[in-house]
């Protein structure tokens, strides 16, 4: 019996999130089954972290206590082969025993993809958001670069535990135009609140067309904004299919 971390891939499209629910397809539900056919006796698999429904993974990470007595890469072509074809596992390795992908992640990396078009793009959208007015990109640069560093980001969401603290660090906020009319934002953070990168995305690009001034995204991250401006920027929702988990990191004794 060995630890296994598993780092997972996943079209969030059709998932009701990543977290196991009793009547609903997620991506740890689906894990848990292709596991069960490999012998897997254990009540649940462990996740980094929750991802909302429609919300993608390229880094999502899980780890469980498994009796495999083949290489690690014949654990990743078996559970493949149980998978479902919008998930899957694209690397598997034993880790030591205690380890645990959400308590001992030292940062989490997200990408949101958008694009600007008057007109609607089935394909494009179903993993970017479709805006219809331009971006300016030197205010999308003003506004990622209030966000960064050690804040209290209650204005963009809510804790993850009911006693749970908003603050948290950003170590990376960077907006990179891929093509003349498509955008990606990249936010790396020790940790992240609920729905707090789809608010953060969807402030700025109030702030890149113009509809919000940049000072006013920095106010919200002071400690004593009132809760009438914490209140309006929450209101703002980017929307789930333009956001994905791309990469969780872990100090190297985790093995």
């Amino acid at each position: 019996m060995a630890r296994y971390q598993l780092t997972l891939a996943y079209d969030g499209t059709d998932f009701f999130g990543s977290q196991r629910q009793a009547k609903r397809r997620t991506a740890q539900g689906e894990l848990e089954m292709a596991l069960r056919g490999l012998g897997w006796t254990d009540r649940s698999a462990l996740l980094s972290g929750r991802t909302d429904s429609g919300v993608h993974a390229t880094g999502q990470v899980a780890a469980c206590n498994l009796d495999w007595a083949h290489t690690d890469d014949e654990l990743v072509r078996a559970l493949n082969a149980k998978l479902p074809g919008d998930i899957s596992v694209w690397d598997a390795k034993i880790v030591r025993d205690d380890f645990h992908p959400r308590f001992d992640a030292t940062s989490r990396t997200y990408s949101y993809q958008l694009f600007c078009d008057a007109l609607r793009n089935p394909i494009r959208e179903r993993f970017a958001w479709r805006v219809n007015h331009a971006l300016d990109d030197d205010l999308l640069k003003q506004a990622s670069q209030t966000i960064l560093g050690a804040h209290d980001f209650s204005s963009f969401g809510s804790p993850t535990t009911p006693k749970g603290t908003t603050m948290r660090t950003v170590k990376k906020a960077e907006w990179i135009r891929v093509e003349k009319d498509q955008w990606r934002f990249e936010v790396e953070a020790d940790a992240f609140l609920y729905r707090m990168v789809r608010r953060l995305v969807f402030a700025q690009v109030a702030a890149g067309q113009g509809k919000l001034h940049v000072d006013a995204i920095a106010e919200s991250l002071a400690r004593q904004a009132g809760n009438r401006k914490r209140s309006a920027l929450r209101s703002g929702l980017a929307p789930a299919h333009g956001l994905t988990l791309i990469r969780v990191k872990y100090q190297e004794s985790i093995q």
